[in-house]
């Protein structure tokens, strides 16, 4: 099961008490406050770790809490701190605050943590209240409480270039000739239903690695169909690459299909329709592709880059990679600013408001 959204909630420890203890020797009269200090409580930290693929994990465990300090004793025995809790989550894992929907942390490196809640401080013993008025002090403070709040996690896919296109237009196909990857692949719409991501190897030993994202229908951006959940897999793409069902099948015309892709894109996210792009012009070997092609070229003008090919029979597989790799490195890097603001935008998933229609009075 592919689990990209969980909403969990965390609770860190509280602090150890504080001990108010005096020193009681046989032979040491007047011994004097020796309370120890609390332990200070554990913290949940979330951590991105290269092993974990899905947030299916916080799918079923929703709650997480760090243990508690332990409460500090006499002869100025501090007591033990709480162990911090690691939460593992996937890279690309972004944690929003649910109440503000904040962006807190992108965690779009392996290894990169986020202290979710922070551990409650360990209350101080009576040792630490002691003056020269007070040389037998019964003060001692109560551990702080730990941090709690509830988060929203979000799975985006990191990927160098993202395949867009609609259903059965040869995405997955693409990627297998293109990489090790092997998604579904069959003769029908919405073969894929979650992302994939292939590896690709240059010759000179370079690699980029591509995304197969489910395909898109219209009214995406309205969250129709799969909605947002395929087109917040391309945020973090630098490079977009529309593949186009040149043949027509399903009664389709590419160069409707291309408009609309760029459309849903572009009421998606303004900043997100306007990414570097290629055009894969795919099933060049039906009847009416050449047709299209033509029509296509004529629509684009020369300074695009289209790249017509048969993706099932693999023979252009090596230029393919060869173009996405020049693609990429002629690209500028893009603005932290623009893309923060675009993974920053926290989408909730929502419920269709139900249809009086869909509702039958007779039994």
């Amino acid at each position: 099961m592919y689990i990209d959204r969980a909403t969990i909630h965390v609770e860190a420890g509280h602090g150890g008490a504080g001990s108010a203890s005096f020193r009681r020797e046989k032979y040491v009269p007047k011994g004097g406050p020796d309370g120890g200090d609390g332990g200070h409580g554990g913290s949940v930290i979330i951590q991105a770790v290269p092993e974990e693929l899905t947030l299916i994990a916080l799918h079923y465990q929703t709650v997480w809490k760090a243990k508690a300090g332990g409460s500090g004793r006499g002869q100025k025995l501090h007591g033990a701190n709480g162990e911090d809790l690691i939460v593992k989550v996937p890279v690309g894992t972004l944690v929003f605050d649910s109440e503000s929907s904040e962006l807190l942390a992108d965690l779009d490196e392996a290894g990169k943590q986020f202290v979710a809640a922070k551990g409650g401080r360990g209350g101080l013993g009576n040792t630490h209240f002691v003056t020269s008025t007070n040389r037998a002090p019964k003060k001692c403070q109560p551990g702080a409480e730990g941090e709690i709040r509830d988060l929203d996690l979000e799975l985006k896919t990191m990927a160098d270039i993202g395949l867009v296109g609609y259903p059965n237009a040869g995405k997955s196909t693409l990627l297998r000739s293109i990489s090790a990857a092997k998604p579904k692949t069959a003769p029908y719409p919405f073969t894929t239903l979650h992302p994939h991501v292939g590896i690709v190897e240059n010759p000179d030993y370079r690699r980029f690695t591509v995304a197969d994202i489910p395909g898109l229908i219209d009214g995406a951006s309205e969250n129709v169909g799969l909605g947002h959940d395929f087109l917040r897999h391309i945020e973090r793409c630098r490079l977009l690459c529309f593949v186009l069902d040149m043949g027509g099948v399903d009664g389709r015309d590419p160069l409707k299909d291309l408009a609309s892709l760029r459309s849903e894109l572009e009421k998606y996210d303004t900043y997100l329709a306007k990414r570097p792009f290629i055009i894969i012009a795919n099933k060049m070997d039906l009847d009416e592709a050449r047709k299209n092609l033509r029509r296509l070229r004529k629509s684009e003008g020369d300074g695009v880059v289209i790249f017509p090919t048969i993706a099932e029979l693999g023979e252009d597989s090596a230029k393919i990679c060869r173009l996405m790799q020049k693609t990429l490195d002629t690209l500028p890097p893009e603005p932290p600013e623009i893309k923060n603001k675009i993974l920053a935008t926290h989408r909730k998933p929502q419920r269709p408001e139900p249809n009086e229609d869909d509702f039958d009075d007779e039994w």
